[in-house]
């Protein structure tokens, strides 16, 4: 397969470790990203046990799906909680209702994969912390990516005045 990256979900490639937050160790391979994929995403996730994926959250503009690969998840939607088997298969669709967490309740390492849309902005919502993040969502992971508290919001308006226009000639 001379010049075609080729990621091994075997092997995987690990570039998206979080580690810096108590309760939250989890190792993520942008599958997507080292495909260059420009419309969908997908990625290899690793859950130590006794550890949480990430917050609780949701996407006004991704829908993913998660096949569980190895072990048993605590999954919280705005049903409640529920548990996932290996092979489950769970759909998040975009909005309120796709909001989701999983939690390793387990004493074993967990994977998954995680495929969704992609390359298009996003805006995620955190509920239990009151926070957004606005995303760009570039194919290979840069881009703008900006965390707010819903708190500190400000009207329409705030800080908006007329602009000065240059003479540019006869109207």
């Amino acid at each position: 397969m001379s010049g075609i990256v080729a990621p091994n979900l075997n092997s995987p490639n690990y570039d998206e470790p979080r580690e810096t937050l108590e309760g939250f160790t989890a190792y993520r391979a942008r599958l997507g990203h080292q495909l260059r994929t420009e419309r969908i995403g997908l990625s290899q996730w690793l859950i130590p046990a006794g550890q949480v994926a990430y917050p609780y959250h949701f996407h006004l503009a991704e829908e993913e799906v998660l096949v569980l690969l190895k072990g048993s998840l605590a999954l919280r939607t705005p049903d409640g909680w529920q548990r996932l088997s290996e092979g489950d298969v769970v759909r998040f669709p975009v909005g309120e209702d796709g909001a989701h967490q999983l939690v390793n309740d387990s004493d074993a390492d967990v994977t998954f994969l995680a495929i969704s849309t992609h390359g298009q902005p996003d805006v995620v919502i955190y509920p239990d912390e009151g926070k957004l993040c606005a995303a760009e969502r570039t194919p290979d992971g840069s881009g703008i990516k900006t965390y707010f508290m819903m708190d500190e919001h400000v009207p329409y308006d705030t800080n908006i005045t007329p602009p000065e226009v240059p003479d540019v000639g006869a109207a």
